[in-house]
């Protein structure tokens, strides 16, 4: 119940400050913690966007299988469609797999019959290539419309941003760079955002995410924060 008054009045939200509003994390971290995936005080959330990428997603799943750490994977569609091994080695690793559209594409340009095919084609696909039935979901570039709320609503999918990110598609960015803006809003019961694809992003950007994870994870450790997928961050309802 509480999940659903969330979802509405996000969708108020959306509907009457414009649907840029999910992506102001102040805004997004005072009215909706439960969307900016605030969890658990001890408990970190770690998440990725856009992939599965051959090149790269592979280099994260060693990092984490050294460390021995899980974390939420938001996939791209039409990538799951064209490197389905990849989608099923991911979960075969122990991590979860989630819905991050069918191509990244602004959400609130589309329409509630073309919003739900996209995020219905994406948990298919999913499905299909791994056998697991995703439960989150996050649009593209963070926007959230109400055509999405309602369709995410209907197949099952919780909507989830972040409240932390590495910003590794800025000009510039590096290893260093990276940690540091992750480090700059990290605390327990964050979720962190970073990307294990270059297919939205300039060339290079998830190579700088990939260096800062070890230093992001030492940090976590360090502040005695455990860290793993949204399944077990205790999202706040």
């Amino acid at each position: 119940m509480i999940r659903s008054l969330v979802a509405v009045a996000a969708g108020v939200a959306v509907v009457q400050a414009g649907p840029g509003i999910t992506g102001l994390a102040p805004v997004r971290n005072a009215l909706f913690p439960g969307l900016s995936g605030i969890g658990r005080p001890d408990h970190v959330a770690l998440t990725f966007d856009d992939g599965p990428d051959q090149a790269v997603t592979p280099l994260f799943l060693d990092a984490l299988r050294e460390r021995g750490i899980r974390a939420t994977f938001f996939l791209l569609g039409s990538r799951v469609a064209m490197m389905p091994r990849l989608a099923a080695e991911i979960a075969a690793a122990g991590h979860e797999l989630a819905v991050h559209g069918w191509e990244h594409r602004y959400l609130i340009l589309r329409g509630p019959l073309a919003t739900y095919d996209d995020l219905a084609r994406t948990m298919d696909v999913i499905c299909a290539a791994a056998g697991e039935v995703p439960a989150h979901f996050r649009p593209p570039y963070g926007v959230l419309s109400t055509p999405a709320l309602v369709a995410a609503r209907r197949l099952g999918l919780r909507p989830v941003l972040w409240s932390c990110w590495g910003r590794e598609w800025a000009p510039g960015a590096s290893p260093p760079s990276v940690f540091a803006t992750v480090r700059a809003d990290l605390r327990g019961g964050a979720t962190v955002l970073l990307h294990d694809s270059d297919a939205t992003s300039p060339a290079g950007s998830s190579g700088a995410a990939l260096g800062a994870l070890p230093l992001l994870l030492d940090e976590c450790a360090q502040l005695g924060l455990n860290v793993g997928p949204l399944s077990e961050h205790g999202l706040i309802s």
